[in-house]
């Protein structure tokens, strides 16, 4: 079952690599206004750019076009896992690109352990004492989150926590304390979402049959939810927190460009500006490739805990 599964990936990756790369091409090439100069405000600067830097990036695309069919030597490449150069900075697109998605990802998973951090003690609790106060408060607290936007909670903290306070720096990356305005923004968001979800799952365990027939029997609280309550309820909750980890991944353009985070995203948005198409494409095949692998991840490990799930 499990190779089964991974052969059905390996084949998603193939075609999600594809479609995008083809998609991407298709839709930058599509859109409206000059490329060249476009490519030429990247590279030299809006208040630089001349008519004789738009005719040099005019020649080079010029140049690249009559040594065949762009897109066919662009699937060549591919196939070699060769992304070209960036059009504006002239670097090799994957040194580029490891560095920002290495940020992105350390962006992301500060943010899951926070949301980690605040939604499983708090849910479950709220699950085993369903319709307490406690519960009911999370209830409009989350609903309350829930319909902040990203840049609207990222503005508040900055105004709260940086500005008034002083406590935080407001942008920034390379240190610690670099993370912990943008990873907040995130998990409360996140947060609104996973404490129900965590609610949910833990409640029906505690009202299922073989949990009522333990206490029954005189298991302690404690004892009893650590043998037969988390493993029950981990695969809804992992499968929960993998599709939002996928999401933290492909989702932090607002947050990145909010606190000036050098991550994918925030990189993805000015390439396409700046119509820096190799950039777009490497760009857009990682976030895929990532959904396809992320996805597998959480198959396997939700096969682990509930092996029944891959019988059925």
């Amino acid at each position: 079952m499990m190779f089964k599964l991974l052969g059905w990936r390996v084949a998603q990756a193939a075609f999600v690599v594809l479609a995008v790369g083809l998609l991407t091409w298709f839709l930058v090439q599509s859109l409206p206004g000059d490329m060249a100069w476009r490519i030429a405000s990247g590279r030299y600067g809006y208040d630089r750019v001349d008519a004789s830097a738009v005719a040099r990036v005019q020649q080079e695309l010029s140049d690249s076009l009559q040594q065949g069919s762009a897109l066919l030597h662009w699937l060549f490449d591919l196939l070699q896992f060769n992304f070209g150069r960036s059009l504006v900075s002239g670097e090799p697109v994957m040194d580029e690109l490891r560095w920002q998605l290495s940020q992105t990802l350390a962006l992301a998973g500060s943010s899951l352990f926070l949301t980690i951090l605040f939604t499983l003690p708090l849910g479950i609790w709220a699950g085993c004492h369903a319709n307490g106060k406690l519960d009911r408060a999370l209830f409009w607290l989350s609903a309350l989150l829930k319909s902040v936007p990203h840049f609207a909670l990222g503005m508040l903290l900055i105004v709260l926590l940086a500005l008034q306070l002083d406590w935080l720096p407001s942008a920034g990356h390379g240190e610690l304390r670099h993370f912990l305005l943008p990873s907040l923004t995130l998990a409360l968001s996140l947060t609104a979402v996973g404490v129900r979800v965590v609610r949910e799952a833990t409640y029906q365990v505690v009202n299922s049959g073989y949990y009522r027939w333990g206490a029954q029997k005189g298991l302690a609280p404690a004892t009893l939810l650590r043998r037969h309550g988390l493993r029950n309820l981990a695969s809804p909750v992992l499968t929960w927190f993998g599709m939002q980890f996928v999401w933290l991944v492909e989702g932090v353009v607002v947050v990145e460009t909010l606190f000036a985070w050098p991550g994918i995203g925030h990189a993805l948005v000015h390439a396409i500006f700046a119509r820096d198409v190799p950039v777009i494409q490497a760009s857009a095949m990682t976030l895929g490739l990532l959904f396809v692998l992320l996805n597998m991840l959480v198959d396997a490990g939700c096969h682990l805990l509930d092996p029944r799930g891959a019988r059925a």
